[in-house]
């Protein structure tokens, strides 16, 4: 199942990036998206709350209704973000459940994100229900009958929707409250849901901001949503015009016994509580990363880098007068990045290091030096990379590959140590950035080989022999383009020539002595 979401959720990306570009792919930016949708329905929602009359719903929702320059888009607008909001929710639980970031540090993130889908839901039931039309009683007696099976109440609440007397106003007083409460907590559950990663991205590009703002804005005038008829407790509705994003689990929940309902819920609740456990690494977990503390120069520069706070600077156990990086197992997901961002090379997980890396090129390139026309291709295990060795067999002899498992975990170092034994060019084959497994890899990737960030590509490298290219997983044939793109320039420069074998372990071993 989970092999199948992410097949298609390739294949859905490799899509969006030919209409949108990376940058502003909606699928990408879905959490976020679920973010700014509930903004739009915070203020549209203030506004209906203005003209909304407990003891008068329908009536009061006729008369915004009426409002043609004001009150009929903004109602539609509020449906329309709802659901879109809802919908961007179960893309963004979708891709963390594909992608298999549901585990270790992250069990947090994916069971607040839970508890807000569910909180979600059960805001928009309630707004649904404020409206007191056909599709608000087929709700409240659905709730009802639910509610009813537990020892909650001291009298069934079916009851309240027979007629045998008036409807209390009590009703919608306790809906309006659970409407306008619960994205308080919804606000407090992603301050939780975002409370063990570093610089969250809580709301899209403004560009994406706007066009989807925009687009359902254009929907609500175009396409506004009008009143069903109103709610009569005498009457069972024959049809009632359900949403299908709130409502899609009545017609079957009608057919069952409630038990069976209640059943289904739980099975399906539990089911989810369990995908870290389930989708847990079957293989040895990657061990967290480790400090050699003698080596450390107290940069700060892993500590900024981390994407999930999981390091900190703590004072010295010797005489230095400086502060040491320091990892705690419990938050570390075992990405790499602070290896490409640590200059000394004193610390990654183990075996993946600056200076394991450097060992592990020394090794390759003992087995195989590259020629003046061989490009080195380092890519992501998770990006395009993979698909070059689907490509013609000519291509595939005049590429040497270098795998990583994030970009973000590759110290500069590497690439001036293919480049100086003789390789034409390097091309580093990322995720996007708006999709890098580990969040902010393939972003502090191409600062360090801009020069902007620390652990940055030295200037003696020639940088117009490397380059940096964005290919998500199903871009193979974007990736093939831009390497042949690539080997023209290459071309230009004329034959590479390798430089002198120095070890760049040794060189960094004696600037950290220096210093």
């Amino acid at each position: 199942m989970q092999g199948a979401a992410r097949r298609a959720l390739v294949w859905a990306d490799a899509g969006m990036n030919r209409l949108y570009g990376w940058r502003h792919n909606p699928i990408y930016h879905s959490g976020a998206l679920a973010t700014a949708l509930l903004l739009v329905l915070i203020v549209t929602g203030i506004y209906l709350l203005i003209f909304y009359r407990i003891g008068s719903p329908y009536a009061s929702m006729a008369r915004i209704d009426a409002q043609v320059w004001a009150g009929r888009w903004i109602r539609t607008l509020h449906r329309y973000a709802a659901d879109a909001a809802l919908l961007a929710a179960a893309v963004h639980a979708l891709r963390m459940f594909a992608q298999n970031k549901s585990w270790g540090p992250r069990v947090l993130a994916w069971v607040s994100g839970l508890f807000l889908v569910f909180f979600f839901f059960v805001c928009g039931w309630t707004g649904y229900v404020l409206v007191w039309d056909t599709q608000a009683l087929v709700l409240a007696r659905a709730g009802a009958r639910l509610l009813d099976v537990l020892p909650l109440f001291s009298e069934p609440l079916g009851r309240t929707f027979v007629g045998e007397r008036p409807l209390p106003d009590a009703f919608f007083f306790i809906n309006l409250f659970l409407h306008a409460a619960l994205p308080i907590g919804v606000g407090l559950l992603l301050w939780m849901h975002v409370a063990r990663v570093a610089r969250p991205a809580l709301l899209p590009p403004r560009a994406l901001t706007r066009g989807v703002t925009g687009l359902l804005l254009a929907a609500s005038v175009l396409w506004p949503v009008g009143l069903a008829p109103e709610a009569e407790l005498f009457r069972l509705p024959a049809v009632a015009p359900y949403d299908f994003f709130y409502a899609f689990w009545l017609p079957a929940a009608a057919a069952v016994p409630v038990g069976a309902v209640w059943a289904a819920f739980a099975a399906t609740v539990l089911g989810l509580l369990l995908v870290p456990r389930l989708t847990r690494p079957r293989a040895a977990v990657p061990a967290p990363s480790v400090v050699d503390e003698r080596a450390c120069t107290g940069c700060e520069q892993c500590y900024h880098d981390c994407p999930y706070e999981a390091i900190s600077m703590v004072p010295r156990s010797d005489q230095r007068t400086t502060l040491v990086a320091r990892v705690d197992p419990a938050l570390c997901v075992s990405c790499g990045i602070c290896a490409g961002s640590c200059a000394p090379m004193v610390v990654g997980p183990p075996g993946r290091s600056g200076r394991a890396q450097l060992e592990g090129v020394r090794a390759r390139l003992a087995e195989r030096r590259p020629g003046p026309r061989d490009v080195v291709l380092i890519g992501c295990t998770r990006a395009a990379a993979r698909e070059v060795d689907e490509a013609a067999p000519s291509l595939r002899g005049a590429v040497i590959r270098h795998p990583v498992s994030c970009v973000g975990s590759l110290h500069t170092a590497v690439i001036e140590q293919y480049l100086r034994a003789g390789a034409a060019g390097v091309l580093v084959v990322s995720c996007p950035e708006r999709d890098c497994w580990n969040r902010e890899g393939a972003k502090w990737a191409r600062q360090r080989m801009a020069g902007e960030r620390e652990a940055e590509l030295k200037e003696r490298v020639d940088r117009r022999r490397v380059h940096l290219v964005y290919a998500a997983e199903a871009e193979g044939a974007a990736l093939r383009a831009e390497l042949d793109a690539f080997r023209r320039r290459l071309a230009v420069l004329g034959l590479a020539s390798a430089a002198d074998d120095v070890d760049l372990r040794a060189l960094c071993d004696r600037a950290e002595a220096a210093g």
